[in-house]
């Protein structure tokens, strides 16, 4: 009878050789974004499999470790998606533990109307008011201006993204923020390796959120994670991810504080089991070992992905310059280094064509496209058919560019420089014509 170690060695080799034969081929079509892996994820998960431990569990763990540890930060919570993650960050911020700054029924939230649904969505589902500010062209990040004039006696946070890898200005939003004594919620759900001032984005905020999505940084299939140096709101927030409980046994483990049947909490009689008492509004917004374990062969594969997204940017804008009569091109935000999801460009409104004549010759050219999310996120039908409450500041004019005219291709690291050549002569041959 053979052992576990070498039916899984065999095992293993299976994998590489299905990997190598029918995976490693990207096919004709450049991507805009898109996952980047080898046989190491699919051993990885085949690993995590042959465990029999399908929930969360020591994978999990070990993701969690190898993630605080490449942030800096003291506390990361593996969930199943980023936008789990907005929302438990969001919904943290009104647990009654909060207290005196605890976000409440009603209040206002600055963010900005050119952004991804769910990162505005939990402070539309927590009954507050989204105030829309309008964003930079170049960096496409929050203009500061606005966002000083959305101050309101209401005001109990800032939730905003890093634009597509770029970081906001993080030292005049942290600056407003803690004058104001306002909450700072980082979606670095696209800029996973960011810095500004040398420093990682996801560590400024008292909350930030993470995307595991097969189109951002690293992927897990499907998964995202929450950061805090705030051990409150670390336990807060994974009382709420693990379905409101009080109890913080993880998976599988029983009665870690000794005291399972000594509590009294609530109205509920004495010696209830801990595992059943609920603290907060929860859900179930865990992940899985299967999933993680991609994370954790991804994890190891990272400062690379990120090097190669910052040298296909580089390459593209050497080859766009030449286009700037007809486009905006990205611009990084001061005092920072982006991490880049993608290369943005809006369409000059005197260019001569629309963004919807080029990206359907791009598409024809087997060039992938997007746009940039949401655009005017007021403009959108769940918006106006839900009637729902928001203010904005000024005219969002810069928005409404973006919604009309922006778009991005990708820098992602399946792209080659072969790729980047036939993106610059397809826009080339577009813009003669």
């Amino acid at each position: 009878m053979r052992t576990k170690e070498e039916i899984k060695k065999e095992i293993y080799s299976r994998v590489k050789e299905y990997y190598d034969s029918y995976l490693s081929s990207r096919g004709e079509a450049i991507p805009v974004s898109g996952k980047k892996y080898d046989e190491k994820e699919l051993i990885s998960i085949v690993d995590a499999a042959l465990e029999g431990w399908w929930t969360e569990g020591k994978v999990t763990l070990e993701f969690e470790e190898k993630f605080k540890k490449f942030l800096g930060v003291s506390n990361a919570i593996v969930v199943n998606s980023g936008s789990s993650a907005n929302l438990l960050a969001f919904k943290a911020l009104m647990s009654s533990k909060i207290k005196e700054r605890r976000i409440e029924l009603g209040d206002e939230i600055i963010t900005v109307a050119a952004s991804f649904p769910t990162t505005v969505n939990p402070i539309i589902q927590a009954g507050c008011i989204p105030v829309f500010c309008d964003a930079e062209l170049g960096t496409y990040n929050i203009r500061i201006s606005d966002m000083k004039k959305a101050l309101s006696s209401k005001t109990k946070a800032v939730m905003i993204a890093h634009t597509l890898g770029n970081p906001f200005n993080v030292k005049e939003v942290s600056e407003f923020c803690r004058k104001n004594k306002l909450w700072l919620i980082e979606d670095s759900c696209d800029a996973l390796g960011a810095t500004y001032d040398g420093k990682n984005v996801g560590t400024f905020g008292d909350i930030a959120t993470f995307s595991f999505y097969p189109a951002h940084h690293i992927t897990m299939g499907e998964g995202g994670a929450v950061v805090t140096n705030n051990p409150n709101l670390a336990r807060i927030i994974r009382s709420i991810r693990d379905w409101g409980r009080d109890c913080w046994c993880m998976t599988g483990h029983d009665n870690t504080c000794g005291m399972r049947y000594s509590w009294k909490l609530g109205d509920l009689p004495l010696g209830y089991d801990h595992k059943y008492i609920y603290s907060e509004i929860g859900y179930n917004l865990k992940n899985t070992d299967l999933n993680t374990a991609i994370g954790v062969a991804q994890m190891d594969k990272l400062p690379s992905f990120i090097s190669a997204r910052r040298k296909n940017f580089e390459e593209l804008l050497d080859k766009m310059k030449k286009f700037e009569k007809y486009f905006y091109l990205p611009v990084a935000e001061p005092n920072s280094e982006p991490s880049w999801f993608g290369f943005l460009l809006t369409v000059k409104e005197d260019a001569g064509f629309t963004r919807e004549d080029l990206l359907k010759f791009l598409e024809k050219e087997k060039i992938g496209t997007r746009l940039l999310f949401g655009g005017n996120i007021t403009k959108q039908p769940y918006f106006i058919d839900n009637k729902i409450k928001h203010r904005i500041i000024g005219d969002l004019k810069n928005t409404d560019i973006i919604m009309k005219n922006t778009f991005w291709i990708g820098v992602c690291p399946l792209i080659e420089k072969k790729d980047i050549e036939k993106m610059s002569e397809a826009f080339e041959r577009f813009l003669k014509r």
